[in-house]
């Protein structure tokens, strides 16, 4: 680390001079223009280059591509933060293709066709960033995912003559659209600095999209073993399981209560923390306890033994609440070591 001493320049302008060997390392000269950022985390940072406000489209090809792959690819463009995409085929886009491409950015937040011709169909994404809070799209689909996963373990423990689709296209879209606005937050410190959070707080709320995506996919595993049983759940059985899905549902509500509440709650007599560790606490009393109903549903004469499976997703289920109550901790004890090196007068 390098350090140096501000200078005021006419009376009002400040500057700071640069090392050498770091100017020379990014091919920084006399003249040359230099991107200034002020971070709302208090970082200053100096950028070799100005961002573009508008970049080229990643051009991609179509041609001979079958709808999954062409698939595939215009959702992994939009998961890695790309807003701008030019398909070609020098054949021309047949209309098939040309509707399923539709079809795809319908399912993507903020997404459109902009431009299609003959050989060519530009995709791009129209939402303005500072119209996205990754907080609220972050609680959105703990909702959704949660919803889902309720309506699956009713449908196992109470079957209903109408079971529950597989997983709820929000669910897809909520992920996706935070996975597309933490890339482009990574890529972009003007973008980053529009969704108003800090980058561990980015990172906190992605990794807690994950667990919430993957509580979705738990709910689709368990609504699959209520559509293959030939009989309904032994009522005693079916008590069991609702008492522990519904524990596995308040700790995924706990652990990202603590991600997104726990900064603005945080006092200084831990409270915060000390909600974090009876999360993480809770986590393995019910996976104990899932252990042990599981033994219990094996040791059962005439249980089904696809159970099993609905089980495994109940434990998988508080494991991603686990992950997400771990989160909080980390991110809350580093608050607290930065809030204690800013009262003792030094850089955290």
């Amino acid at each position: 680390m390098e350090t140096r001493k501000i200078q005021q320049v006419g009376g009002g302008t400040y500057t700071v001079s640069l090392p050498k060997e770091w100017a020379t390392a990014a091919d920084i000269e006399p003249g040359a223009v230099v991107a200034l950022h002020s971070h709302i985390d208090g970082t200053l940072v100096v950028q070799t280059g100005v961002e573009a406000a508008d970049s080229e489209p990643l051009t991609l090809s179509v041609a001979d591509a079958d709808p999954d792959s062409l698939e595939r690819a215009l959702r992994a463009a939009y998961t890695a933060g790309i807003d701008s995409i030019e398909l070609e085929a020098p054949d021309g886009v047949s209309e098939v293709t040309r509707r399923h491409i539709e079809r795809v950015t319908r399912e993507l937040t903020g997404v459109t066709v902009t431009e299609s011709g003959g050989d060519t169909i530009q995709v791009r994404s129209l939402l303005d960033v500072e119209e996205v809070s990754m907080t609220q799209s972050v609680r959105q689909l703990q909702f959704a995912a949660l919803s889902a996963h309720q309506a699956a373990t009713t449908h196992l423990t109470a079957p209903t003559p109408e079971a529950p689709g597989s997983r709820d296209s929000q669910t897809d879209r909520i992920a996706a659209m935070v996975d597309h606005y933490f890339q482009r937050g990574l890529d972009s410190l003007s973008v980053m600095d529009a969704l108003g959070l800090t980058r561990p707080a980015l990172f906190d709320r992605w990794v807690t999209a994950r667990e919430l995506a993957r509580v979705a996919d738990r709910a689709d595993r368990i609504g699959a073993v209520a559509g293959r049983l030939d009989a309904p759940v032994d009522r005693d059985i079916a008590t069991d399981i609702d008492d522990l899905a519904d524990r596995s549902r308040d700790l995924v509500r706990s652990a990202v209560a603590v991600v997104l509440d726990g900064h603005a709650r945080a006092t200084a007599d831990g409270t915060e923390l000390a909600t974090a560790r009876r999360c993480l606490e809770a986590r393995d009393e019910l996976c104990a306890d899932i252990d042990a109903f599981d033994r219990r549903l094996f040791e059962t004469d005439g249980a089904d033994y696809r159970l099993t499976h609905a089980v495994a997703a109940l434990r998988g289920t508080a494991e991603a609440a686990g992950t997400v109550a771990e989160v909080g901790l980390q991110s809350l004890l580093c608050e607290r070591r930065s809030s204690d090196a800013m009262a003792l007068g030094r850089p955290s």
